[in-house]
């Protein structure tokens, strides 16, 4: 553009003495668009910077409280997450093989964490009575199921039992009783409890109950994290977890109601006052099961029950809530299914 004397104006230029950008009509200095690229882009690599940093303190101090990372917590949530519900939306096969391997190495777990606590329980019959009870619930009527069980509690037992006897130690007799009730422990919490979930998907429509219970056990954790991180202050059990809140239980019970009118409406196709009772029973059993976990951890003196899992720890602190919630949800199915929707 030119002055009123017509002459050439330079360039309009801002405050930091780089051209400002050309206004419509106006042409392009080539010499001053490299610059202003450079400034654009040095601009947002400041704000992806700042913003990079904020979030990494807001992560440190979440881990710092939680003792967890969140961002891999979440990703490693989430595809856990997608693979159960994918295979048990398209096929049950993948969700059974899923949930044996899982029932599998939570019973190594266990073990290894028992064993570290110096107590006496043998990995190989634990593995094979645990294999034993899933695959019973897969391909076996319900009652040879439970002698399945049986057989699993006695091969534990036994085991230890010999095992002892062959070591001649010297081992106390109230230490061998603990050794022997621990050991069948095992097999009660992980695998049978686990294999209710089986039992349950062989259902008539059993795989949309399976996906409503871990769905709500979820949704109860999700809550209870959520509120208890922003509006946790008075511990709900500081002798067991000093971390857990009555907020947190607050929120937890708001999330799980929620989640359980939805899916029983929408999803399982029972009247929506059901998904309350769905809802509150999910929540009572994952909160045990979380608190139990704790009790044993708190026990063997541990915070995690491996490292398998970052962000989570271990198979059993992902199942702490919903192997019990198993029991609720199979119970469930019998009580409220005559109620559903025609």
């Amino acid at each position: 553009m030119t002055d009123p004397l017509g002459e050439s104006a330079p360039p309009p230029q801002s405050t930091d003495g780089v051209s400002a950008p050309a206004r419509p009509g106006e042409s392009v200095d080539p010499v001053a668009l490299p610059s202003q690229m450079r400034a654009a882009r040095n601009e947002f690599e400041l704000q992806v910077a700042h913003a990079r940093a904020e979030f990494e303190e807001a992560n440190a101090r979440i881990k710092q409280r939680t003792g967890r990372d969140l961002i891999l917590a979440i990703l490693i949530g989430l595809g856990i997450g997608v693979v159960v519900v994918a295979s048990l939306i398209f096929d049950k096969w993948p969700f059974v093989i899923f949930c044996i391997g899982v029932a599998v190495l939570g019973v190594f777990e266990f073990t290894r964490a028992l064993q570290a606590a110096g107590r006496r329980v043998d990995i190989v019959p634990q593995l094979a009575g645990g294999a034993l009870v899933m695959l019973s619930a897969v391909f076996l009527e319900p009652w040879v199921h439970w002698v399945a069980v049986f057989v699993a509690v006695a091969l534990v037992i036994v085991w230890r039992l010999v095992g002892q006897m062959a070591a001649r130690d010297g081992r106390v007799y109230a230490a061998v009783i603990e050794d022997v009730l621990i050991g069948g422990f095992v097999q009660l919490y992980v695998p049978f409890l686990a294999s209710l979930a089986l039992i349950l998907l062989r259902q008539d429509g059993g795989e949309w109950w399976v996906l409503a219970f871990l769905i709500v056990a979820i949704a109860a954790d999700t809550g209870a994290y959520v509120t208890g991180l922003t509006l946790g202050r008075h511990p709900m059990a500081p002798r067991i977890s000093p971390k857990k809140t009555w907020e947190g239980f607050a929120g937890a019970a708001v999330a799980s109601v929620i989640a359980g009118g939805l899916l029983a409406w929408l999803m399982l196709g029972l009247p929506w006052w059901t998904g309350i009772i769905l809802g509150l029973v999910i929540l009572g059993t994952a909160t045990a099961g979380d608190l139990g976990e704790s009790m044993v951890k708190r026990d063997l003196g541990i915070k995690d029950m491996s490292s398998w899992l970052p962000g989570h720890g271990g198979v059993l602190d992902r199942l702490d809530s919903i192997l019990p919630s198993a029991v609720a949800g199979l119970a469930l199915y019998y009580l409220l299914t005559p109620l559903a929707v025609s």
